[in-house]
């Protein structure tokens, strides 16, 4: 199901730096600047691809190069999760893996991957942002199938890494914003379907994670009914986006029904793609992190054992 029109010009907007600061000093956007460079030379990640050799059935596809301008990455051909430690002293053995959304065209990695991470870090949560495969780009050679295929890798790798990555396996959860809350979806739905791409020990361990979070997520994240089983959520979006505050209320009522844990927001001001909040006008927007960092604090993830 495609996106009505407009929606993926709106992640274009929300994401604009052109947007952000044409109406600010010029000693301001200096100021701003010299920050966003100094916090990027504070990053320190670690990359791991999900399959040494390529993606099953497109190895040879492996070693093209990704196209990164500005707010978005494409051409992900060699799908990965690229790993945001919180400081040590901070570590609480949670850990989220983190979808960015795009429609499935491009990766809004930086304000629904990055900027997302580090605020995870700050609640003591290690951070893994999925860069999966994009079956909407022009020419893709990708089926919808494939980033499925990438998040219950993910899910199944990080599992398999648990002690290298010092997280606990019991509280791996997901997150994804409108399209990457498709991609999270799928797997905390349809987590006992068989979506694995190679035979490997990783592909034995469950892709069930232990909470997920849906931030606008897209319609595809709707199952058919929601199994009895599946991990407690943290629903949110905006009354007035008319792609994805839909999925949220009939998820709602689905959990309701399947008695599943549930916690839902849906905001009276805003539309599509806010992101994390920071550049919105609206205050309720600017502060939705904390309305999950409440969540994850009474369901105990961010609690240190």
């Amino acid at each position: 199901m495609n996106y009505p029109k407009g929606i993926i010009d709106q992640h274009m907007q929300q994401n604009s730096w052109f947007r952000y600061f044409r109406k600010r000093p010029i000693t301001v956007l200096v100021i701003t600047l010299a920050s966003i460079v100094m916090g990027n030379a504070q990053d320190s990640t670690t990359v791991i691809s999900l399959w040494q050799g390529g993606a099953p059935g497109f190895e040879g596809m492996k070693n093209i190069p990704e196209q990164a301008k500005d707010w978005w990455v494409r051409d992900i051909n060699n799908p990965s999760i690229t790993i945001y430690q919180p400081a040590p002293d901070k570590s609480n053995g949670t850990a989220v893996v983190i979808c960015p959304g795009g429609g499935f065209t491009n990766l809004v990695y930086k304000a629904e991957g990055r900027d997302a991470a580090k605020f995870l870090n700050s609640l003591g949560v290690t951070a893994l942002v999925l860069k999966y495969r994009l079956f909407r780009m022009e020419h893709s050679p990708y089926t919808q199938e494939n980033p499925m295929q990438d998040i219950f890798r993910a899910v199944r790798l990080i599992k398999y890494k648990a002690r290298e990555l010092r997280i606990d396996t019991s509280r791996l959860g997901v997150m994804g914003f409108s399209a990457g809350g498709e991609v999270a979806g799928w797997v905390s739905y349809r987590f006992k379907e068989h979506h694995e791409a190679s035979h490997e020990e990783i592909d034995m361990l469950s892709p069930r994670p232990a909470f997920q979070i849906l931030i606008y997520p897209g319609p595809l994240s709707v199952p058919d009914s929601v199994p009895s089983d599946a991990p407690p959520t943290f629903l949110l979006a905006a009354n007035g986006d008319e792609c994805c505050s839909e999925p949220i209320i009939k998820l709602l009522q689905m959990h309701r029904k399947a008695k599943v844990p549930v916690e839902m927001h849906l905001y009276e001001k805003g539309a599509h793609a806010f992101n994390m909040g920071y550049r919105s006008e609206f205050i309720t927007l600017k502060n939705w992190p904390q309305r999950l960092a409440d969540w994850l604090r009474d369901n105990g993830w961010t609690r240190i054992n």
